[in-house]
């Protein structure tokens, strides 16, 4: 077994991160081992199908060859860097492709490009939640039969004709295959995020499969770094306090071959990585911390130890893993009727009063022309209503000025049409000191629901394969 400090830094927390920092980082730590990308949040694919169905080639994150081209000089160079990404969304061959086409006109075609599909499970769910042998069939809270939504406990077949896509979360081996057959770019479509750094661990270190308290070990590093700059202070409580935050830079997993792992970032970037820093990152989505589930392990962090070791370096050792579940996680979305928002900024005395009023209008308004919105919220930013229950009461009558915001939702699309058309005509209509009215008529948009669910793992058969 190597011995080996395996270096993997992440550059993208998710669809829309700094565009600049996977070339920025790599310009900083030309040491790196690996580099992951993480594109994909829980309704990124319904976005992704969006553009599928206007266009057959799209349905990944088309910002990924973006940074392709940027990394095309440090490869030029002689950089070793390997890359790891889920940008391929629901297109993993074609994002592939795409990248491809990038090198081969940069002149670094020589970089194998490998494809990790299979994780699109939605005709399965489909047909197995139609099937007269799967009715009323209930095993591992929806692994099979009506694939019962985790949170509420329906069954799938209350939205089955609304669904539009359906992802089991990959595990690393998959990945682990890609590498060992020597792949440059490994591009994915949904994999659970600690994979990406499970994965290089597992083909570097030669750990075994039952290997779990190591796994473990990468997962909890894969999960530290998973957010990008999260773990080097972006949304930290003590974020006010950062330095240089306008630089503020990526994270660093340096791993051992045992699973433990120090956090840091490059020296002379803004952010930092301390005890408080890593520690809400730990904590962060994690649900049971004495039972932390991914494809790969079942992980304890209850055993955890956090040690600031120096400047900007933070010590995790001591995790416990056992065999992972025999299902996978689901990410399904479905749609879910249409949606707008419209602001209003109103300037001067008793403006939270007449803001509450000009919401009240617009609603009457609509109601007026036959149309009762199923959802609407009326909210005074300024009043505490973002935070509500959160913020202490605040003294509406010494507030000069406020923004009204107004989102509204409904299966009818021309209800929400109605809406969109109320905003405007406040300007000569409602009181004075309106004003802000500069983005124009709010737009409608599709809205998606959230499903997430089990299957088995025998059901999903994940695809290595290298692209030409």
């Amino acid at each position: 077994m190597k011995s080996h400090i395996l270096r993997i830094g992440n550059a993208q927390a998710f669809w829309g991160d700094d565009p600049d920092a996977p070339a920025r980082l790599l310009a900083q730590e030309p040491r790196l081992d690996y580099l992951t990308l993480d594109y994909l949040a829980e309704v990124s694919l319904s976005i992704l199908a969006i553009q599928r169905e206007r266009d057959p080639s799209a349905g990944y994150a088309r910002d990924f060859i973006d940074v392709i081209r940027s990394l095309v000089p440090l490869w030029k160079n002689g950089s070793k860097i390997r890359l790891i990404t889920n940008a391929g969304g629901l297109n993993p061959k074609g994002c592939a492709r795409a990248c491809i086409e990038t090198l081969y006109a940069a002149g670094c075609g020589h970089l194998k490009v490998y494809t990790v599909s299979g994780d699109d499970v939605l005709s399965h769910l489909k047909i197995s939640s139609i099937s007269p042998l799967s009715r009323g069939r209930e095993r591992g809270g929806g692994a099979a039969g009506d694939f019962k939504n985790l949170e509420t406990g329906k069954p799938l077949t209350t939205i089955l004709d609304r669904l539009v896509t359906a992802n089991a979360y990959l595990g690393a081996q998959p990945m682990v295959e890609a590498l060992r057959a020597g792949a440059d770019i490994v591009i994915t479509g949904r994999v659970a995020d600690p994979s990406l750094t499970v994965a290089p661990c597992v083909a570097h270190f030669g750990w075994s499969w039952d290997d779990f308290d190591r796994i473990a070990g990468a997962t909890v590093a894969g999960h530290l770094i998973e957010c990008g700059a999260q773990a080097t202070g972006g949304f930290s409580t003590d974020w006010l306090r950062l330095p240089k935050p306008d630089e503020i830079g990526f994270p660093i997993a340096e791993i051992s071959a045992n699973g433990s792992c120090v956090i840091t970032k490059p020296k002379g970037t803004g952010g930092a990585v301390n005890l408080r820093t890593v520690k809400e990152q730990l904590l962060y989505e994690i649900g049971d911390p004495g039972r932390y589930l991914s494809p790969d392990v079942t992980v304890s962090f209850l055993s955890l130890s956090v040690k600031e070791i120096g400047k900007n370096r933070v010590e995790i050792k001591g995790a416990r893993g056992k065999s992972p579940t025999s299902s996978h996680k689901v990410s399904a979305t479905y749609r879910d009727g249409f949606k707008a928002h419209g602001t209003l900024t109103i300037f001067g005395r008793d403006a939270v009063k007449k803001a509450r009023r000009c919401g009240e209008v617009i609603l009457q308004r609509i109601r007026r022309a036959g149309y009762k919105l199923e959802r609407s919220l009326v909210e005074c930013l300024g009043t505490g209503a973002s935070v509500q229950g959160i913020a202490g009461k605040v003294d509406e009558s010494d507030l000069l000025e406020t923004v009204l915001r107004i989102s509204v939702a409904d299966s009818r699309r021309e209800a929400v049409e109605r809406f969109t058309k109320e905003l405007a005509p406040l300007i000569t209509s409602g009181p004075q000191g309106v004003t802000g009215y500069a983005v124009g008529r709010p737009r409608v948009q599709p809205v998606f629901g959230y499903w997430p669910c089990l299957i088995e793992k025998s059901a999903v058969k994940p695809e290595t394969k290298i692209m030409f």
